[in-house]
């Protein structure tokens, strides 16, 4: 009954919060980027709440009961690639546009934007499809009357609704809410389990001792196949910029930056450790279900009931927004860049919404394919992080870069990530994915005639006069 009653809670929470931002929306602005009027408060919380979810909670708890510690490799990606955002986040804001992709055709052409287009639609909705199975894992452990696949599509019917409501205003304010809930509950759960748990020493001395080395019994070649997949996905991140182009000003979307990386090296670490603990006392057929059953089974009615909630609101947090950023690419990039350029404020806002119905329909389809969420985790970065990183990084940080190059890096990182996944290969994709787009970028690019300097002086003007 506790658990019934914090997810019900829950549920009024998000919903209330949705309701409050769809009567606010008025136009395409309000819908796609909030108006551009989030203060680096909301920021931080909607840049952590989207960063972790699934993919940590039940991809990242898995990998931790396998490896132990040596499984940090994974999120010490993201916080890398935070070093690098933080000197990009107010250029991004800078030029006020509402996808990477209007980033990719300010800088090559309409093909590029196309192209990058497809790579975020296919990385996206297998990203959105893994949030849904995580899910149905927590609604089956709360309730185990309701089959995993079933909470998975009641799962999918939150988020298209949510989702679909209020656009981005109601993905950052959700954001906020559930952000701060799992950072305090986590931050509580910890010394409640270690002490259930009977202390450290007892999880020394059940978990072998690779357990807390830096590699463990993990190769250097696959540490770096969990970190470079995670650094790649975070710096191209669509959702990440569209996020920067909501904000108030270039130093609002900096301040972001820097309360993302304290929240991201400190929720990352806690709920790894808190998958070790548990990996110390729990021993189970599906290990990507450490973290719920620890919060079910090692921690106080309260606290635990509490932790899955979170857990419940961050799944669907983390699905709204990647369910969101290639619904915003359809709309913008493809309905109103080529198919309707002159359509209404209203068309666009009902489009949107069947836009976004349809994908995550797509993306519960998905969901029945994928046994492990730390395989389609890792597939879905990858797949991003070849395809589109290279191509984005280059407009920063690469004069020389050109189209050609550029188109050629997101069509051969896209292709050698599918493909590889299907060759049957006992190999990390990442390393032929990311040489083959990088590798192509750079030799066409410095082939092909420099770009003119209409299409590269706006990335590289000095910043420093910005508010």
């Amino acid at each position: 009954m506790l658990y019934a009653i914090v997810l019900a809670l829950v549920v009024l929470v998000l919903l209330g919060v949705t309701i409050h931002k769809t009567l606010a929306i008025k136009n395409r602005t309000d819908f796609l980027v909030a108006g551009r009027k989030l203060p680096w408060p909301v920021l931080v919380f909607t840049l952590l709440s989207s960063w972790i979810g699934a993919g940590s909670l039940f991809g990242g708890a898995e990998n931790a009961y396998r490896n132990g510690f040596a499984s940090l490799w994974q999120p010490a990606g993201g916080w890398f690639g935070l070093i690098l955002i933080y000197f990009i986040a107010g250029r991004a804001r800078r030029f006020e546009q509402f996808t990477v992709p209007d980033l990719l055709e300010t800088r090559y052409n309409s093909v590029a934007r196309l192209m990058g287009t497809v790579a975020i639609i296919v990385s996206c909705t297998v990203i959105t499809s893994y949030q849904f199975i995580g899910g149905g894992d927590i609604l089956h452990l709360i309730f185990p009357d309701i089959q995993r696949t079933t909470g998975m599509y009641i799962i999918a019917g939150f988020v298209i609704l949510f989702t679909a409501a209020a656009g981005m205003a109601s993905v950052a304010y959700l954001d906020l809410v559930i952000g701060s809930l799992v950072t305090v509950t986590v931050i509580v759960a910890l010394p409640l389990l270690l002490n259930h748990v009977g202390g450290w020493s007892h999880v020394r001395s059940t978990l072998p001792d690779d357990h807390f080395q830096v590699l463990g019994h993990i190769s250097l070649r696959q540490a770096l196949g969990y970190t470079l997949p995670t650094m790649l996905l975070l710096i191209g991140n669509q959702g990440m910029y569209q996020k920067f182009f909501s904000a108030k000003s270039e130093r609002d979307a900096r301040l972001a930056v820097i309360g993302w990386i304290a929240g991201a090296l400190l929720l990352e670490t806690l709920l790894v450790t808190l998958a070790v603990i548990g990996s110390s006392t729990f021993r189970l057929d599906n290990p990507r279900e450490i973290l719920p059953t620890t919060a079910k089974l090692g921690l106080p009615a309260i606290v635990g009931a509490v932790l899955l909630g979170g857990m419940f609101a961050k799944v669907i947090s983390t699905a709204n927004n990647y369910l969101f950023s290639p619904a915003t690419n359809i709309i913008h990039d493809i309905y109103g860049r080529f198919l309707n350029p002159t359509a209404s404020e209203k068309q666009t806002l009902v489009i949107s919404r069947l836009v976004i119905t349809v994908l995550g329909v797509l993306a519960l389809i998905q969901g029945a394919y994928f046994t492990s969420i730390l395989e389609a985790a890792l597939y879905a970065y990858t797949i991003y992080g070849a395809a589109v990183t290279p191509a984005v990084m280059a407009v920063f940080f690469w004069k020389r870069a050109t189209t050609a190059g550029a188109i050629a890096s997101i069509a051969l990182g896209t292709v050698v990530t599918i493909g590889w996944k299907y060759s049957g290969f006992d190999f990390d994709a990442i390393y032929p994915a990311l040489g083959a787009s990088v590798f192509s970028l750079i030799v066409i690019s410095l082939l092909t005639p420099p770009p003119p300097p209409e299409k590269v002086n706006p990335f590289f003007e000095d910043s420093a006069h910005a508010a």
